[in-house]
């Protein structure tokens, strides 16, 4: 959408039209825009429309039903933080004790609508007109909240009052994934600088970054939700009162685990599989947590080098999918379909770390057609190749 279509949008007669649209549905977009079109709609609304239409429900997935207030872009709606996250860093700022938060980096507006809903003032900027002026209509609801067109790095902070800041720079160019921080929109030494001069300083940044990259006197935390691995933090300041470190963010369903290293640097146990084996969550294992985990579940590594663990005792994590053993086996393809076959196994779950085998390129291999079902797991253990046939708890 360019600042046309957004001027249509926001005229009276297209937001009237925004929100009689129906549930967007892919299949019967052609025919509604067809007959919005006969009823003399002017065509570039109908356009304008039903792409926000199609952008909210997209955006359900981030914002659940706030989105069917809130404008979009497509490149802003992928960059935005989702809902249940940005709620975790807005909580951050308020228990610091922070008044007022500079967004530097506001795209959409996503984490400034969480700052403002927790009852801080919020100064919001962006460089692009178009996204700040999305901005503005997503926080129109918070009178504490104002948006600027500029570039957030220019912004008075002292004089503004600001005792907070956050960013979000823009990790990707002409649709590339950018791995120089240098490289970032702003880059990511320009922000980090920012805590000279306001130490409540947080800077969302990809759950990639490599510990060797990470500030020393950074609270650095990996978040999760619903099994995926949506971003890392680095916190500063007051807003990691528990001072420098790893930690993990699982957020499961309305739940919320924070996983902290307890094990005073000690290396888990490797021994071989027992009746429990445990997958540690994503962010778990991007923090370098999987020992914690260990040691939470009185459990031990499968493998020096692989993140599965396994104990003899069942200790339910909600920072970890959990299953029951039920046999394990030396990794063989004749050897597998024989004992699938054996057990009418049609269907068949395939889970890996630690091989190079491809789960479609064997599932076609076994060839196998009965009613029951099953979940495997191919992987290392005390450095040979296994199959561990398993059971989800």
């Amino acid at each position: 959408m360019d600042a046309a279509g957004l001027a249509k949008i926001l005229s009276p007669e297209g937001w009237a039209l925004l929100s009689a649209l129906p549930p967007y549905d892919e299949a019967r977009t052609m025919a509604l825009s067809d007959r919005l079109r006969r009823e003399g709609i002017d065509p570039e609304l109908v356009a304008a429309a039903l792409t926000q239409s199609r952008l909210r429900a997209k955006a359900h997935a981030k914002f659940e039903s706030f989105a069917d207030g809130m404008l979009f872009t497509p490149a802003g709606l992928e960059q935005a933080t989702r809902l249940t996250v940005a709620a975790h860093h807005a909580r951050r700022y308020r228990a610091a004790g922070v008044t007022k938060v500079a967004d530097l980096t506001c795209g959409v507006g996503a984490d400034s609508m969480a700052f403002a809903g927790v009852g801080l003032a919020v100064l919001a900027a962006d460089t692009d007109e178009l996204t700040a002026a999305l901005a503005t209509v997503n926080l129109r609801h918070f009178p504490d909240a104002e948006v600027r067109h500029t570039d957030g790095l220019t912004l008075d902070l002292e004089a503004e009052g600001v005792d907070g800041v956050y960013a979000d720079p823009a990790r990707r160019a002409s649709g590339k994934r950018l791995f120089d921080p240098a490289a970032y929109a702003p880059p990511l030494d320009s922000v980090l600088d920012l805590r000279e001069r306001v130490p409540a300083l947080g800077v969302k940044i990809g759950p990639g970054v490599p510990h060797a990259a990470l500030p020393a006197d950074a609270e650095t935390q990996w978040v999760s939700a619903d099994g995926d691995v949506v971003e890392a933090g680095l916190w500063f300041g007051p807003l990691a009162p528990d001072g420098p470190g790893r930690s993990a963010l699982v957020l499961r369903g309305t739940s919320a685990r924070v996983v902290s290293d307890e094990t005073d640097g000690e290396a888990p146990p490797v021994g071989a599989v027992g009746t429990y084996l445990y997958e540690p969550d994503g962010a778990v294992i991007r923090a370098g947590l999987v020992a914690q985990l260990a040691l939470e579940v009185q459990g031990r590594l499968i493998d020096r080098t692989i993140a599965y663990v396994t104990s003899d005792v069942l200790h339910p994590s909600d920072a970890a999918t959990g299953y029951r053993v039920l046999d394990t086996l030396p990794f063989g393809l004749k050897r597998l379909r024989t004992y699938l076959r054996e057990r009418d196994v049609g269907r068949v779950a395939i889970k890996k770390r630690g091989t190079a085998v491809v789960p479609e390129q064997l599932r076609k291999q076994l060839d196998l057609r009965g009613p029951a079902e099953a979940t495997v797991v191919l992987t290392r253990v005390g450095g040979a190749q296994q199959v561990l046939v398993v059971e989800p708890l």
